[in-house]
């Protein structure tokens, strides 16, 4: 049975736990630094019954772990400290870290340090989630391979943040007048999504392919005209979301990734691949981001024990190369 220890016990924390005790998986320990957890039964926090898991902030408990499943921020710079701690117990290690997802260009340097020693410790380290990780990336990737002499990939996920978590909400300034968007977005104290060009890149490397070109973007959506939707108002004129997207690519094929999370956005994912012969089309009504990125998680728990050591991306898991 496969071990796994839990860095992070926020929301996506807890559905990981859930998801992890419904698959049988073992739990070695869960950590957090939230002074309000610590010391409270992990299950009692998230099923309503106790595991006898104590949440703690001591990275010793997750000794023994398969694999730690790391999920506390966004930005390797940030958390980095926290992934060569989990290689240090050696551990393989999974984040939903949007930035490791692709590290290579945003952090060379953290990235070389983290793939030197994961190859030391002989564990592999992996970068995932819903999205990057699959929906706009490994999903497209796969959708390509029927395709020959792909000449455009076109990715879409369109999300209500009124139908997501608080903090969501708030990540894309739901609510925030134009001045306090443009303070809270420039002290960072809101970033929206994180990720569109890993998701870009991601897919260049599994086409085997080296952009020439490389950009990404971000803004906010205005209301305009006063919103009642869910309990909440927005004012015309007010921040009712985020748009953003990326595009990569080089002399033959592009890449272009595009999220919009604003309310009133119909929910759903859409995927174009286009082709000197031929082209496909892939929908879907909505995949629910948190419980989405938790299954991703954990099945690729037991794959990673399974791969070579060192900093892995989600290309280097494609089956097959596309043309």
């Amino acid at each position: 049975m496969i071990q796994i220890g839990i860095y992070g016990f926020g929301q996506i924390g807890r559905i990981i736990l859930k998801q992890a005790l419904e698959r049988g998986y073992g739990v070695t320990g869960v950590i957090d630094i939230d002074p309000r957890l610590i010391g409270k039964d992990a299950g009692e926090l998230t099923i309503g019954e106790k595991i006898d898991i104590e949440v703690t902030d001591d990275i010793e408990e997750l000794e023994g772990s398969d694999v730690i499943i790391h999920s506390t921020g966004s930005y390797l710079d940030k958390v980095y400290p926290q992934i060569i701690n989990s290689i240090m117990l050696g551990s393989n290690v999974l984040s939903t870290c949007e930035t490791l997802s692709y590290p290579w260009v945003r952090y060379p340097v953290l990235s070389r340090k983290i793939d030197e020693l994961a190859r030391n410790y002989g564990v592999t380290v992996l970068g995932a989630g819903i999205n990057p990780g699959f929906l706009l990336d490994y999903l497209p990737t796969i959708l390509s391979v029927p395709i020959p002499n792909i000449k455009k990939i076109y990715a879409e996920r369109n999300v209500d943040p009124l139908y997501r978590r608080e903090a969501f909400i708030k990540k894309v300034g739901v609510g925030l007048t134009k001045k306090n968007f443009e303070q809270k977005f420039s002290a960072k104290e809101i970033t929206g999504h994180v990720g569109y060009l890993e998701s870009a890149l991601i897919i260049m490397d599994a086409l085997g392919r080296e952009p020439k070109y490389k950009r990404e973007w971000q803004k906010p959506v205005f209301a305009e005209k006063t919103i009642k939707k869910k309990k909440t108002t927005i004012s015309k004129g007010r921040v009712k979301g985020m748009s953003g997207g990326a595009i990569a690519g080089d002399d033959e094929i592009q890449v272009e990734i595009v999220f919009n999370a604003y309310v009133g956005v119909k929910e759903g994912e859409y995927i174009r691949i286009e082709g000197e012969d031929g082209k496909v089309e892939w929908r879907s009504t909505g995949i629910q981001g948190d419980v989405g990125t938790a299954s991703v998680i954990l099945s690729l728990s037991e794959k990673v024990i399974e791969m070579g050591p060192g900093l892995l991306i989600m290309s280097d898991l494609v089956p097959f190369v596309p043309y």
